[in-house]
């Protein structure tokens, strides 16, 4: 038997492995599920760290860094790597939705919960108000903003659907990136349509049916983007297994050619645009010129109360004791600097996107997969900015880690060249002509290189 079938083999029966160990999983699920509440709680009621407290000494500081700096960034990381494991085996949120959902009034889902729009709108309101209250740095917004997603996932699951995530499947912040980030890793569960109808009426272990708790339709799933990974389908009808992929094949052959105008818009102005604004705004020139004009602008119409004006910490931060306090002003040039990001962001790529699909003489829905083709430099940039989390409360704590800042472009820059040669595998689908697949690629590549000169100047600074 050759390595590859040797392989193959092997990460099938990790798959079968998931089904059999159904009950060692919810355990683990339980075991996240007091972690998560512990980390969210107890700091809470504890007194804010000083300078002198550090990750090791400190519950509310190593809380910090287990949401921000372990969880977030290298749950996006995995994701890349190994698919959406995470939302299927470990997600406090998810267990608690469907535990919900599993003891609930299972009544049938609204069509206004089922609109496409609902992930990019929630990850970005859900993005500006953590920014806006400053959700890295301090307990009560954390507590506020993932204890109420997790509340809302529960009186979700409780009033809608029977034993599924309805929450994750349509309203998680998160999902819709998940979804996006998943698309590239090298494993999904491959469903293999002659099979099934072979052993359409063979007495199979899943003969009754499979709890896709996420609500995929696995028959005919293409693509990873929604599945959970929680692997209750494997050898269903002996027709689902797991199994490698070329990475990143679900772009350009797969669920990367149904992609649609809410796909894009999370991957453009909102992975390209808004997130790095988000990440990096407390250190920009561009926000501190902002900021400085809109005081001026205040002070010369006599407006006094936007400069002094608190608000409570739930909308605006406001930690007096830590000299940390957000005034309307502050608040104002935060938001105009994010919408800025984003709508230039949004010409950047969106234009030079429009004209290749010109190029390749398709009409503009070529458009949205030629986006899907961003995918790996959007999760590039949002990691490393994510790892900035990371590298920022270690080094306050005197931990430096040599080379990181390299590394980080060295991995920004890596995914772009990645993506450009999506797209000019993407444009092959579409167009036969040689000369006209570089054109279009190399409009692609403009944008794309103009973005990671200006990362890997933040990365680098």
């Amino acid at each position: 038997m050759s390595s590859p079938q040797v392989g193959a083999r092997f990460v099938a029966g990790l798959g079968d492995m998931l089904v059999q160990r159904q009950a060692i999983i919810r355990r683990l699920q339980w075991i996240m599920i007091v972690a998560y509440v512990f980390l969210l709680t107890v700091p809470l009621l504890l007194p804010l760290p000083t300078n002198a407290d550090f990750i090791w000494s400190n519950l509310t500081r190593f809380a910090q860094f287990v949401f921000w700096g372990i969880w977030w960034p290298f749950v996006v990381l995995g994701t890349a790597l190994v698919g959406r494991f995470w939302c299927g085996l470990l997600c406090p949120e998810g267990a608690l939705s469907e535990f919900a959902s599993e003891r609930g009034a299972g009544r049938a889902i609204p069509s206004w919960m089922k609109w496409s729009g609902w992930p990019a709108v929630s990850f970005v309101s859900t993005t500006v108000y953590g920014q806006l209250t400053s959700i890295y740095q301090y307990p009560k917004p954390a507590a506020l903003l993932l204890g109420g997603s997790t509340f809302a996932a529960m009186a979700i699951g409780a009033r809608y659907g029977k034993t599924k995530r309805v929450w994750c499947r349509f309203l998680c912040p998160v999902s819709g990136v998940f979804g996006l980030v998943g698309k590239l890793a090298p494993l999904h569960f491959r469903v293999e349509p002659e099979a099934w109808r072979r052993n359409s009426d063979h007495p199979v272990r899943h003969k009754a049916g499979v709890n896709c708790a996420p609500l995929v339709p696995i028959k005919t799933m293409q693509g990873a983007s929604a599945c959970h990974m929680c692997g209750r389908c494997s050898s269903h009808r002996g027709a689902i297994r797991l199994a490698w992929r070329k990475p990143a094949s679900d772009i350009v052959h797969g669920s990367g050619r149904t992609a649609t105008w809410w796909d894009t818009v999370l991957i453009v102005p909102v992975l390209l645009g808004l997130v790095p604004a988000a990440l990096n705004w407390s250190n920009s020139g561009v926000f501190q010129v902002t900021r400085q004009w809109l005081v001026e602008a205040c002070v010369n119409q006599h407006w006094m109360s936007p400069l002094s004006l608190r608000l409570p910490w739930w909308i605006l931060t406001n930690y007096p004791a830590a000299s940390d306090v957000m005034t309307i002003v502050d608040a104002a040039a935060l938001i105009l600097v994010i919408a800025a990001s984003t709508v230039l962001a949004s010409c950047m790529f969106l234009v030079p996107l429009a004209f290749s699909s010109v190029i390749l003489r398709r009409r503009f829905y070529v458009l949205h997969h030629l986006a899907q083709a961003l995918i790996p430099i959007a999760a590039a940039s949002l990691f490393c900015g994510l790892l900035s989390l990371t590298i920022g409360q270690l080094r306050s704590d005197g931990i430096m880690i040599r080379y990181v800042d390299l590394l980080r472009a060295a991995t920004v820059s890596a995914a772009g060249a990645w993506s450009v040669a999506l797209s000019f595998r993407v444009g092959g689908l579409y167009q036969q002509l040689l000369w006209r697949q570089l054109a279009a690629s190399a409009l692609f590549a403009l944008p794309t290189v103009a973005f990671l000169v200006g990362w890997v100047a933040v990365l680098l600074k």
